[in-house]
């Protein structure tokens, strides 16, 4: 289960121990915090995330819109918010808001300081497909607050199954920049065709976002993308009891690190919907499900702040 098995966590940490969460979240990083302003419902903004990341002394917070890259944000408030000792990340995402598969919001976002590039997530064809013939679907991924016009699906494959020529360019900014590529809400076969195609071109840092969600992943697919070198995220909002979008239960999150490895998984909230966990809450709340399984601290500082500052190319000593 764990590189440091030898050292698990004892049942009874909340009576032995009862200020280890705290300890643990101090300094964590968290990849996946949806705040607004956004077209979908978030119970809070993106000031207020910064905020409420400072509070428990979040290291790092990287805000996620599907419509648009928050980066332009982010910079501002590093500079004016500085003082809440939480670092701001954004990147772009490959959404019909932004264009698509536009290289110029990519070449755009990325000197504006964007740390990362989404492929697409709500446009995606797959999420659109996943999304008609999963009549639950409509309850477990967030709402627009007024109507929108739907999105046209976007897939990066062409019809013989290569990638479109207009992806291509785009990966090479990616490799240029060295800053992250993420999946999206990309199919897990269409997942491969890139990640091969990105690494031929010399990018080297890959995450994949929730594999089990949408995407179509199973265990052995998470295994064989730890093995291609990539970073491995499951969204926490969704493994933890008792929130709204807990779609699987601790032990399967436990599977699916076992099967990449701890030093190959990454816990990002998924939060800011605005009828799910709160930040803090559900960071908290996926900690105690790694303490109550038996993991080590050494193990859960891996999994919520050293692996996410390696992608990133954070400083992972810097407090």
């Amino acid at each position: 289960m764990s590189t440091t098995a030898a050292i698990r966590t004892p049942a009874n940490w909340r009576d032995t121990d009862p200020g280890i969460v705290d300890r643990l979240l101090r300094g964590s990083i968290d990849l996946h915090c949806h705040s607004g302003p956004s077209v979908m419902s978030r119970y809070f903004d993106h000031i207020e995330a910064l905020e409420e990341a400072a509070s428990v002394g979040i290291r790092a917070l990287l805000l996620k819109d599907h419509c648009y890259s928050v980066t332009p944000v982010t910079e501002l408030l590093n500079k004016h918010y500085g003082h809440h000792g939480v670092e701001l990340l954004s990147g772009v995402p490959l959404n019909n808001p932004v264009g698509g598969l536009n290289i110029h919001a990519v070449d755009h976002g990325i000197r504006l300081g964007a740390r990362l590039i989404w492929m697409p997530t709500y446009c995606a064809a797959n999420h659109i497909d996943y999304h008609a013939s999963h009549p639950e679907f409509v309850d477990q991924f967030p709402k627009t607050k007024t109507l929108t016009v739907p999105p046209s699906p976007i897939t990066i494959l062409d019809d013989a199954g290569r990638l479109k020529e207009e992806v291509l360019p785009i990966l090479d900014l990616i490799a240029e920049a060295d800053v992250v590529l993420s999946s999206g809400h990309l199919h897990i076969s269409e997942i491969w065709v890139l990640f091969e195609e990105a690494k031929r071109r010399g990018i080297k840092r890959l995450l994949c976002n929730h594999p089990t969600f949408i995407i179509g992943a199973d265990v052995d697919d998470v295994r064989r993308l730890s093995e291609m070198g990539v970073y491995v995220e499951h969204s926490s909002c969704m493994f933890t009891p008792g929130n709204k979008y807990a779609f699987f239960d601790p032990e399967q999150l436990q599977e699916l690190i076992t099967a990449a490895g701890i030093e190959r998984t990454i816990l990002g909230s998924d939060l800011g919907i605005f009828d799910g966990f709160k930040l803090v809450e559900g960071s908290r709340a996926v900690i105690e499900v790694l303490l109550d399984v038996g993991y080590s601290e050494d193990d859960i500082r891996l999994l919520t702040r050293t692996n996410a500052a390696r992608l990133m190319g954070i400083d992972v000593d810097a407090e």
